[in-house]
């Protein structure tokens, strides 16, 4: 379980394996390696993926993940390349802070953005904020509410408006800075996943008209 607040940018190392069935990643961070362990979940640009192989390295650790046929055909990990920088966050504990919202790291589908816009306040001496509107499945646009929660890229955000099957999320400075929101551009596609409560709803709601 996570909550959608990036704790590091990692950077894909190497990648190794089919395409279609199964890729080993190693990625590069600046955690600790003492505090990783074999079998940990770590959140990897939004999907949930197991540490199989750890290690030290200068300016951190090295960790490597196994990704099977299901995340590479949902999401954008089948994309990744050596360089290819990823948003990371290691799974709650029980007890830490819950500063974004319930995250399961089981990528939904993918969202398109379809515009970006920035903006500026003056002198703003923290820097551009930047409006991002996005485009996603059909199947997925019911779970998306104004003022509700997605996680998009690894990243908890709110919604702050809705159009049919397009929305749009406002990208504050810091997050631009400490995440690789600040390098997407129009036509990235980024992995989505939906609020869990949303999801739970909606199955509820299916239930009851079945009945």
């Amino acid at each position: 379980m996570f909550t959608g607040i990036v704790t590091d940018v990692g950077e894909v190392a190497a990648v190794e394996g089919s395409q279609d069935t199964l890729k080993r990643l190693r990625i590069h961070s600046s955690y600790d390696p003492a505090t990783i362990v074999l079998g940990a979940s770590i959140a990897c640009g939004g999907p949930c993926l197991t540490v199989v192989a750890f290690g030290p390295r200068e300016g951190g650790s090295w960790f490597d993940v196994d990704t099977a046929a299901e995340t590479l055909e949902r999401t954008t990990v089948g994309e990744w390349q050596a360089g290819t920088r990823v948003n990371l966050e290691r799974s709650l504990k029980i007890g830490d802070e819950l500063g974004g919202h319930i995250v399961t790291g089981h990528v939904d589908g993918l969202a398109t953005i379809v515009a970006k816009e920035a903006i500026t306040a003056g002198d703003d001496p923290w820097g551009p904020t930047a409006r991002f509107t996005l485009k996603v499945p059909p199947a997925l646009a019911p779970f998306i509410a104004e003022k509700g929660s997605v996680c998009l890229d690894g990243t908890s955000l709110t919604v702050n408006t809705v159009n049919d099957d397009m929305f749009s999320v406002l990208i504050i400075p810091h997050t631009l800075a400490v995440t690789t929101w600040g390098d997407r551009q129009v036509g990235d596609k980024l992995n989505l996943e939906v609020d869990l409560m949303a999801r739970y709803a909606a199955r509820l709601a299916d239930a009851r008209r079945a009945g």
